[in-house]
C-alpha cells in the first residue's frame, strides 16, 4: 500500500536507501557521533580510573571498535535466547552484558590492561556507562534522547525489507493529565515544536473535550478503550457487598473491573496493542497493562532491544540517578523560594519520577516502535511522565512543563519513524483529564476530611480512610508483576526477591488499601478533590432521609464547611441533590433553591454529577472540595498540589488532537463519546470488520455465546 499524499511530503517519498543521500548522510553522521562519544568516554575513563591503562593512543581507538562490535554481537545473542531466559533474564542479562562487553573487549585488546581484582571490570563498566550517559546528554542538548536516536537507526535498517501494511493504521498517544488550556498555552508559546507544528501547519486540529466526573485515568480510559466509563465512580471506591476497597491501578482489582465493562468490542479488539494502560481495550496483545499484568504475554523485540542496548536500560538506570538528584534540587528550590501551593516532595516519589521520566518513557518508545514496524493496525500507549511530576510540583511549574517538552520530542521521533516505514499511520494525541492546582484540604484547614467526618458522625469507631499518595506505583507494579508471572528461573527469582505469594506486586503506600473490618461503620475514599463516604454497615445506597436520622450533623456539617463546595446525596423524594452552604440543586429536574452550589463548576457540572450519582458502588455521600473564584484552585483530599478526580478548575478539560481531514462538528462530551469517535475513524480506515461482541462479565479471550453471535 502506498502512503497517502498527506502523509508523505515530497522530500520523504520512499526511495532506495543507496539513492537517498540525506538518509545515508544522517546514518554516517550518527555513526560518527556514536564513535566520537565512545572515544570521549574511554579517554575520560583511562584518565580518571587507576584500574585501567593503555600502552598508547592506538589501543584506545582499537578498543572503541572492539566494544562496538562486541556490543552488537551480545545484542544478537540476547535476542536469540530471549524465549529461553524470559523477560527477567533479558533484563538482568542486558545489564550484565554491558560489563561482559567491557571485560571481553579489554581482554582481547593486548594494549589495554586492567589493574585490580574481579571488581575492576565492573567498576570500569559502571564508570564508562556513567560518562557515556553524560556525554550523550551533552550531545543531545540535554534532551536525554540518545536511546530514541538508536531506535531510529534500527528503523533505518529494518525499513528496507518491510512490506507495507494493507491498511492505514492509527497510533494513539495519551499524554496523561494534560489539560487543554495548558496545551493551548504551550503551543502558543512555541514550546512544543512537533505537536505545535502539526497544529500550526493545519495537519492536525485541537479540540477540548469534557471528561465528566470522575476526572481520572481509569474512568476516562474505561470510556475511551471500552465505552464503559459508567462502571468507574472514582479512582478508588468501597464495595459494601464484598467489604473491599477497589483500587483501579491494582492488578487484581483492575482485572475484575475489566470483566464488568468489556464486551469484546473494545477500541483495540481488531488486532490492536495496548501499552502502559489501565485497561486492555480488548487487545490480544498487552504490555504493562494493569488489568492484564498477571497474564503472560508474547516476547517483544522492543523489550529485548531496550534491555540489551547500552543506550537503553543501562544508560537509563544511570540517568535515573541524575533525575533523582534533579528532583531533590527542584524540591529544595521550591522550598527556598517559598512557592505556594506546594507539597512535600520526597519518599517514593523521587524514585517514581526517575522511573516514569526515564525508564518507562524509553521502554514505551521501544515497544511502540516494535509495533509500528510490524504494521499493527491500532496502537494505544499512555505516557504518565507529566501527570506524575505535576501531581507533586504543580501542573504549570517549570519541571512539569519540561516533561511536556520531552514528550513532544517523543512525538517527533515517532513521526519520523512512521515516515521511514512503508506503512501509513494516522497519529492521534489525547489526554484523559487535566489537573487542577491548589493547597490541600489538610494544609488549608489543619485536618483531613476523614477527621472532619469523624467529628460529625455518631459512631463508636473512627472512619476508615482510603487515600493514596501517588498513582505512579501502578506502572511500576504492572511491570514487576509481568516479570514475576513469567515461567522459569527468571520469574522464580523475581517472586523470591520481592517475597511474593500471589505473583502480584503491590509496592507503594499501604493506606491506598486500608484493612476494612466487618464491623466498620464509615469508610472514606478520596480521589483528588472528590471523596466518597459510605455507611458501611447499612446495605445499599443510603438515602438522605436515613442519613439525617443516623447522623443528623453529617450533611449540614459537610455542606457548610469552608473547604467543601457541595455534597451530593440521594433523596427519596427527588433523587440526587447537590447541597451547598447556601442552596440546593435537584440534579434531575434542575430546580434550584437559594444559591446554585454548582454555579462555580461550569455548565457541564449538573449532568456530570447526575451521571456519577447513578453509577454502581457510588458513595452514600459524594463530597467535592471548594473551587476558588479567581484562581480556580481546589483543595485536594490527598496530599497532592496538582490533582484530578472530581470537578473544578482544569481537571475536566481534556484535549484531543486529530488529523484535520476528520472534521468534528461538536466536541465530544465524556470519554464514551471519544470512544465512539475513535471507532468511527478506525472504520473510515477500513478496520473493525466482522467483530463479535463478548458478553459483559465474561473472561477476556472467551468465545461469545451463541445468542450474542447471532445478535451480532
Amino acid at each position: 500500500m502506498v502512503k497517502p499524499p498527506e502523509q508523505v511530503s515530497g522530500d520523504r517519498r520512499r526511495r532506495p536507501v543507496w539513492l537517498d543521500l540525506r538518509r545515508t548522510g544522517r546514518g554516517i553522521t550518527a555513526m560518527l557521533y556514536g564513535g566520537l562519544a565512545s572515544l570521549i568516554s574511554l579517554v575520560i575513563t583511562f584518565w580518571t580510573l587507576p584500574q585501567i591503562s593503555s600502552d598508547g593512543r592506538l589501543p584506545i581507538f582499537r578498543l572503541v571498535v572492539l566494544l562496538a562490535v562486541f556490543s552488537v554481537l551480545m545484542r544478537w545473542v540476547l535476542a536469540g535466547i530471549a524465549v529461553l531466559i524470559g523477560s527477567i533474564g533479558v533484563l538482568v542479562g542486558g545489564l550484565l552484558s554491558q560489563f561482559a562487553v567491557v571485560y571481553v573487549g579489554i581482554s582481547v585488546d593486548p594494549g589495554v590492561t586492567l589493574h585490580g581484582g574481579v571488581e575492576a571490570p565492573l567498576l570500569v563498566a559502571i564508570w564508562m556507562s556513567s560518562i557515556s550517559a553524560f556525554v550523550g546528554w551533552i550531545a543531545y542538548a540535554g534532551s536525554d534522547d540518545a536511546y530514541v536516536a538508536e531506535v531510529m537507526r534500527v528503523v533505518h535498517r529494518r525499513a528496507r525489507t518491510l512490506q507495507p501494511a494493507p491498511k492505514t493504521g492509527m497510533l494513539i498517544i495519551q499524554i496523561d493529565g494534560l489539560s487543554a488550556p495548558l496545551l493551548n498555552w504551550m503551543v502558543l508559546a512555541g514550546n512544543l515544536p512537533n505537536l505545535g507544528g502539526w497544529i500550526r501547519d493545519g495537519n492536525h486540529s485541537m479540540v477540548t473535550w469534557h471528561t465528566g466526573v470522575p476526572a481520572t485515568t481509569p474512568a476516562s480510559q474505561a470510556g475511551i478503550l471500552h465505552g464503559g466509563s459508567r462502571q468507574i465512580p472514582a479512582f478508588r471506591w468501597y464495595e459494601k457487598e464484598t467489604g473491599r476497597v477497589m483500587v483501579t491501578n491494582r492488578g487484581r482489582d483492575a482485572a475484575e473491573i475489566e470483566t464488568r465493562l468489556s464486551d469484546g468490542l473494545g477500541l483495540l479488539a481488531d488486532g490492536g496493542v495496548s501499552i502502559s494502560n489501565n485497561w486492555s481495550g480488548d487487545a490480544d496483545k498487552c504490555e504493562l497493562v494493569f488489568s492484564r499484568a498477571a497474564l503472560p504475554d508474547h516476547r517483544s523485540r522492543g523489550y529485548v532491544r531496550f534491555f540489551s542496548s547500552p543506550q537503553g536500560a543501562a544508560r537509563g538506570l544511570i540517568l535515573c540517578f541524575g533525575e533523582m538528584i534533579k528532583e531533590l534540587h527542584q524540591a529544595r528550590r521550591q522550598r527556598a523560594r517559598h512557592l505556594v501551593p506546594r507539597v512535600k516532595r520526597g519518599g517514593g516519589y523521587i524514585f517514581l519520577r526517575a522511573v516514569t521520566n526515564v525508564l518507562l518513557r524509553d521502554l514505551n518508545v521501544s515497544l511502540i516502535t516494535d509495533e509500528l514496524i510490524k504494521g499493527t493496525p491500532v496502537i494505544y500507549c499512555d505516557f504518565v511522565d507529566y501527570d506524575e511530576v505535576a501531581h507533586h510540583a504543580g501542573p504549570t511549574r517549570p519541571e512539569s512543563l519540561q516533561t511536556l517538552e520531552g514528550l513532544d520530542r517523543v512525538l517527533g521521533a515517532l513521526q519520523r519513524i512512521i515516515d521511514l516505514l512503508p506503512h501509513s499511520y494516522e497519529i492521534v494525541v489525547l489526554s484523559d483529564h487535566g489537573q487542577s492546582q491548589g493547597s490541600t484540604f489538610l494544609q488549608r484547614y489543619g485536618r483531613t476530611l476523614t477527621q472532619v467526618v469523624d467529628e460529625l458522625v455518631d459512631t463508636t469507631k473512627e472512619p476508615v480512610a482510603a487515600v493514596g499518595k501517588s498513582e505512579g506505583w501502578g506502572p511500576v507494579n504492572a511491570f514487576l508483576t509481568e516479570l514475576s508471572m513469567r515461567s522459569g528461573v527468571g520469574g522464580a527469582v523475581t517472586r523470591k526477591a520481592l517475597h511474593l505469594k500471589s505473583g502480584e506486586v503491590e509496592l507503594g503506600p499501604k493506606e491506598c488499601e486500608p484493612p476494612v473490618a466487618a464491623d466498620e461503620q464509615i469508610v472514606v475514599t478520596a480521589s483528588g478533590n472528590l471523596a466518597l463516604l459510605y455507611l458501611a454497615t447499612t446495605p445499599g445506597r443510603v438515602p438522605m432521609e436515613e442519613i439525617e436520622l443516623l447522623h443528623p450533623k453529617l450533611i449540614p456539617g459537610l455542606a457548610t464547611h469552608p473547604g467543601i463546595g457541595f455534597v451530593v446525596v440521594d433523596s427519596l423524594a427527588e433523587g440526587p441533590l447537590a447541597i451547598g452552604r447556601a442552596g440546593v440543586r435537584v440534579l434531575r429536574s434542575g430546580r434550584v433553591e437559594g444559591e446554585d452550589p454548582l454555579a462555580a463548576y461550569g455548565p457541564f457540572a449538573p449532568d456530570s454529577l447526575l451521571r456519577q450519582a447513578e453509577m454502581p458502588h457510588n458513595g452514600d455521600l459524594v463530597v467535592v472540595s471548594r473551587v476558588d473564584d479567581y484562581t480556580q484552585e481546589v483543595a485536594a483530599f490527598e496530599e497532592l498540589v496538582g490533582c484530578h478526580g472530581g470537578i473544578g478548575g482544569w481537571q475536566t478539560e481534556a484535549v484531543l488532537v486529530h488529523p484535520s481531514r476528520w472534521v468534528l462538528t461538536d466536541p465530544p462530551v465524556g470519554s464514551d463519546a471519544v470512544h465512539e469517535l475513535l471507532i468511527s475513524w478506525l472504520e473510515k480506515l477500513g478496520h473493525r470488520q466482522d467483530l463479535k461482541p463478548r458478553e459483559p462479565g465474561a473472561e477476556p479471550g472467551a468465545e461469545p455465546s451463541v445468542e450474542s453471535s447471532v445478535e451480532a
